[in-house]
């Protein structure tokens, strides 16, 4: 047989078993990518840490026996792209689930959502504590992202914190996520909220900060929905005559560690936030509130009244003058002070 044929015959078997080969590998790829570690494979919970890299996921995935091939895995992840697209949190992964399915949850940042509800009201401070119990952030950092200025002014916010600006609502955040993510999403969420009010807010004369300022106190004031709007205007009114707001959470507010129990001295000590001694609001929110505190700020009711005092059953009286006021306290302090002495 002439040389040449031969090496014709040579080069075709060549191709023809490289071919062979590339098809069983193929074939076993594809079998490896759509088949999971084990048919009856149990839930886990996979943690993807902030900055892992595939390779060290991967070896994580391998060693809990959630994938066979840790080679493999990674060698498709980098072939689509997927080795620089996994997001951190924390997973609901299993051993019978498909290597293609993994590494589309792990891509798609399927996360298990943990539900959180901030109250009306809450500060920062609570805030934090109710994230770190929830084991979503720790307090700590969650604070100093949001007690700086830089920040705030980032996200349009002329204040010292974002005290007011972090929506309360219920949330679904996922483990493991970055504090700022966290503080984007309550951010995002007052945005939405407050925006169809911008053109109420500029006819108003008030700026947003004083706005939310406001609010927070009325949301701070009362729990009665109905009352809202009348206690926003007896602050309303009272700033109209320059006269002081003298309300007890904003003095809270501006003591430090304050231990449950306001005295007498606190309402004489000078703090930015103590309104029996500053006129107008204080420098900023002392809590975050609701859209309903927010709207009986812009839509107050219309009494004149000036004054309004706990009746102790968790509505209050309102008074148009002192003279009415002071016999409002009389009768409705008088008798807390009464049963007092009566239970102690």
């Amino acid at each position: 047989m002439p040389t040449h044929l031969l090496r014709n015959r040579l080069i075709y078997f060549v191709i023809g078993l490289v071919f062979l080969i590339g098809v069983f590998l193929f074939v076993g790829f594809g079998y490896y990518l759509s088949n999971p570690a084990e048919e009856r494979g149990n839930d886990q919970v996979f943690f993807v840490r902030e900055g892992a890299t595939m390779t060290v996921v991967a070896g994580e995935l391998e060693s809990q026996g959630i994938i066979r091939s840790k080679r493999l895995f990674l060698l498709w992840a980098r072939l689509m792209g997927y080795s620089r697209s996994i997001k951190t949190g924390e997973y609901r992964l299993s051993s019978a689930m498909p290597p293609l399915k993994i590494l589309e949850t792990l891509s798609k940042g399927i996360v298990i959502a943990h539900p959180v509800t901030i109250p009306e009201g809450y500060t920062i401070k609570q805030i934090g504590e109710l994230l770190e119990e929830k084991g979503l952030v720790k307090n700590e950092e969650f604070l100093a992202i949001t007690g700086d200025p830089d920040v705030a002014k980032r996200y349009g916010i002329s204040g010292q914190s974002l005290e007011g600006y972090l929506y309360p609502d219920t949330y679904q955040f996922g483990r493991g996520l970055p504090p700022m993510s966290v503080v984007e999403v309550m951010i995002k969420r007052f945005w939405e909220v407050t925006g169809p009010f911008r053109e109420k807010i500029e006819q108003s004369g008030m700026t947003i900060e004083e706005v939310i300022t406001l609010a927070s106190i009325v949301e701070k004031e009362t729990g009665r929905a109905e009352e809202r709007p009348i206690i926003a205007s007896v602050f309303l009114n009272r700033l109209k005559k320059r006269m002081r707001l003298e309300t007890d959470p904003t003095v809270i507010y501006g003591i430090k560690d304050f231990s449950g129990n306001l005295k007498k001295k606190h309402l004489t000590q000078r703090t930015p936030y103590n309104t029996y001694v500053i006129r107008g609001l204080p420098p900023g929110p002392i809590a975050n509130p609701g859209k309903e505190a927010i709207e009986a700020v812009l839509f107050p009711a219309k009494p004149d009244s000036l004054y309004f005092v706990s009746k102790n059953d968790g509505s209050h009286y309102f008074s148009k003058t002192l003279i009415e006021h002071n016999k409002a306290v009389q009768k409705y302090q008088k008798k807390r002070r009464t049963r007092r002495r009566k239970t102690s």
